[in-house]
């Protein structure tokens, strides 16, 4: 299936949301030392993103039509616009009793696995309360829009769309763990 226009804007929407979802910024105003950090995070951006054309094709994706002309500073403003509607959702969803809970159930992992039970328990509190924002905000802003507009979002159950989603987990993950390490570079 080819991508519509409309979806060809959404996925550059997303690409650029990404970055506002993370660092409240475009990543090329990113300050760091390592420029291997956002070429890491770049490619792994870009793996997500085409693991995301595959299950917009498998759902057959059909997001409403754009009818006025899309430039770069629009699409900017669109993207800043769906991080932080996205940005809301996650704290939301983790104020809640079941994310909390979840959250919960993380720290207690981390503090009872590796070879230090010693850990700092702010630390890891933090920590997991930041990935599971990120993870839950990049879910809604990618998943949700996505299975909220397709014809065929039942097929995310079958083996293709069960196979899609562990690799979008894992570059999700991934992609995470390159942003908080670009955030955790302090310019030494």
């Amino acid at each position: 299936m080819k991508l519509s226009k409309a979806a060809k804007i959404k996925l550059l929407e997303n690409f650029y949301g990404l970055d506002y979802v993370l660092f409240e910024k475009p990543v090329k105003e990113v300050e760091i030392c390592c420029p291997v950090l956002v070429t890491e995070y770049l490619a792994v951006k870009g793996a997500l993103l085409s693991t995301l054309i595959e299950m917009y094709r498998l759902v057959r994706y059909t997001p409403k039509e754009i009818s006025t002309k899309v430039d770069t500073k629009k699409l900017m403003e669109s993207s800043s616009k769906v991080a932080e509607w996205a940005r809301e959702k996650a704290k939301h969803l983790l104020m809640a009793d079941r994310g909390r809970n979840y959250v919960k159930e993380q720290i207690t992992k981390a503090l009872q696995s590796g070879p230090s039970k010693k850990k700092d328990i702010e630390v890891v509190t933090e920590e997991k309360i930041r990935e599971q924002a990120y993870s839950i905000a990049i879910d809604t802003m990618l998943i949700g829009r996505m299975l909220a507009e397709s014809k065929s979002y039942s097929k995310m159950n079958d083996w293709k769309g069960r196979i899609l989603e562990d690799a979008y987990k894992i570059l999700r993950d991934n992609l995470i763990e390159c942003a908080i390490s670009m955030m955790n570079d302090d310019g030494k």
